[in-house]
């Protein structure tokens, strides 16, 4: 498997408190052949603490895109991974992490793929969650289950290179093409406006639908076409709707 595979990883930190768990995520990455690093909304810049744990690694570092919001981050991605410390009130697709590495890297191959990572001592929000296409949660000690945000990473890029350098037994690349997150979510928007016209979403009593319709369609994994015709259903509903 080419160097492309792994040059279409992206890991993603999210709103990380200490600059120093910056540098040293970096120096994870890097041991492992990933070079894509973006911030959201980093509460400090790197700075010099950084450089000093990413060691050999600040070339990482200052590559980093530094974006506002996890949609940013993940835009023109296909597939995104978010890791889950805890069960959630909504289940999403929850792969482990030998799991995960070999999907990622297999629909890497097609498009742009994200891991993404939450804040050092609360991880991501149900919000930055409902995002992601797949959850993926590392096995710990359930009596110490204290990982931190360095080496959470660099489980996973262990996980990541093992399965690219046994290239041979990944999973073949999907052959169907999956929709980027910016044109998933222009669907959520559109679905929900439509509901809201029609009634079925009241706008005072919104309740879990849309969380519970963003888990449907997540599992289902529509593909690019798929949404198409979804978005074209919701068109037709509109244009019944100013009749």
């Amino acid at each position: 498997m080419s160097d492309n595979s792994l040059a279409n990883l992206r890991i993603i930190l999210v709103n990380t408190s200490h600059t120093g768990n910056i540098g040293s995520v970096a120096r994870a990455m890097k041991t492992m052949g990933l070079s894509e690093l973006t911030l959201v909304d980093p509460v400090q810049k790197p700075d010099s603490h950084a450089s000093a744990l990413a060691a050999g690694a600040t070339d990482v570092l200052q590559r980093a895109q530094i974006v506002s919001t996890l949609s940013e981050a993940i835009h023109d991605c296909g597939m995104v991974i978010g890791t889950s410390a805890r069960n959630r009130t909504l289940d999403w697709p929850l792969l482990g992490p030998r799991e995960a590495a070999a999907q990622a890297l297999a629909e890497s191959q097609n498009h742009k793929v994200a891991l993404v990572f939450g804040r050092e001592s609360s991880g991501l929000t149900n919000e930055e969650l409902q995002q992601c296409t797949h959850h993926v949660h590392i096995p710990t000690n359930p009596d110490y289950s204290s990982l931190n945000l360095a080496m959470a990473v660099q489980t996973l890029a262990y996980e990541v290179r093992m399965q690219w350098l046994e290239a041979d037994k990944l999973p073949q690349a999907a052959e169907s093409e999956y929709p980027l997150t910016e044109d998933l979510e222009r669907f959520y928007v559109h679905l929900e406006s439509t509901l809201k016209d029609t009634g079925f979403i009241i706008k005072n009593h919104q309740g879990q639908v849309m969380a519970k319709l963003r888990r449907l369609f997540t599992r289902a994994r529509p593909e690019a076409n798929e949404l198409n015709i979804l978005r074209g259903i919701l068109a037709s509903v509109d244009k019944q709707q100013k009749r």
